[in-house]
């Protein structure tokens, strides 16, 4: 599935090729896919390990940034996050640095697996407020930390209305589209975060929460960790059901002006989601459309 016009192809063969250079002792163990990420190509290596390689040059920033920050922030997280066995180095057959983790055992947050949404909500604010709180370590918002989604809303609106116009052609039909816009429009006009900036997971949707026993067991996924503001963080809590959006914004206190730009984040995320991956990911796409419907539902209700 290639997903990028930049996208350098990934095979069973590449990587056991990467592998029988680097790492010969992991070569011939059992290889099978493993998820569908839009930035990394996944595999499973036998029973506990996971190879995860960057789909373009722009995603080997991430993994890069992995590398060098989930050493240090696991051991002050109460949950797992991946752990990191091999920083792959680049070849002339791959030609970007690529990593082996340790796999973590676990099913994505969904109906299936979570058993109490509120309390799946406490407890994914519980992690928020843990990683927000870990000293910055000299790390600032510059560089490969300062993703888009640490900022402000502002600098967004020079490409959002596009990406809303885009949503209108392709889902209008199926959602109120100038709603969504007015919602965006009037988080646009709140005053602009003013706290400190803290660490930021950049994509806690239910794919990247794994679930054990019914509750939240470790969280995956850090290419998009940055450095910033807060609210963008909390965008992805209208993946999951209301109960757990509830719990979730109790727990951590959130005041609505604080909220209603976690929604605009929401809307921004899933608008561009779907123009980008329309003809390429429609699962993806489906994940969006949910998420901007969740976002419908409840501003009807307030």
């Amino acid at each position: 599935m290639t997903l990028h016009e930049d996208e350098i192809p990934v095979d069973e063969t590449l990587v056991r090729a990467l592998l029988k250079a680097q790492r010969p002792e992991w070569a011939d163990r059992p290889l099978s896919p493993a998820g569908a990420g839009t930035d990394n190509t996944m595999y499973r290596l036998g029973d506990d390990l996971l190879v995860r390689l960057p789909r373009t040059p722009g995603n080997a920033r991430s993994v890069r940034k992995e590398q060098e920050w989930l050493p240090r922030l696991a051991p002050l997280l109460s949950r797992p996050i991946p752990r990191l066995l091999h920083p792959g180095t680049p070849t002339d057959a791959f030609p970007l640095v690529w990593s082996v983790h340790r796999w973590i055992d676990g099913d994505e947050a969904g109906p299936h697996a979570v058993r109490d949404w509120a309390a799946f909500g406490s407890d994914l604010a519980e992690v928020v407020r843990e990683l927000h709180g870990i000293d910055l370590m000299g790390a600032t918002r510059a560089d490969d930390l300062s993703w888009y989604r640490g900022g402000t809303l502002e600098p967004c609106d020079q490409w959002i209305g596009g990406r809303l116009d885009a949503c209108r052609t392709f889902v209008g039909a199926e959602l109120d589209v100038d709603t969504l816009e007015r919602l965006w429009r009037a988080a646009l006009a709140l005053p602009e975060p003013s706290g400190p900036h803290v660490w930021l997971h950049g994509d806690l949707k239910p794919t990247n929460l794994l679930v054990k026993d019914g509750r939240l067991h470790a969280v995956i996924d850090f290419g998009g960790l940055s450095v910033g503001f807060p609210d963008a963080e909390h965008s992805t809590i209208w993946d999951l059901p209301a109960p757990a959006r509830r719990a979730y914004r109790d727990a951590l206190g959130l005041d609505d002006a604080t909220w209603d730009r976690a929604r605009a984040w929401a809307i921004a995320v899933a608008v561009s989601g779907i123009s980008y991956y329309w003809r390429t990911f429609p699962a993806f796409v489906a994940e969006c459309r949910a998420r901007l419907q969740a976002v419908l539902t409840d501003a009807a209700s307030h």
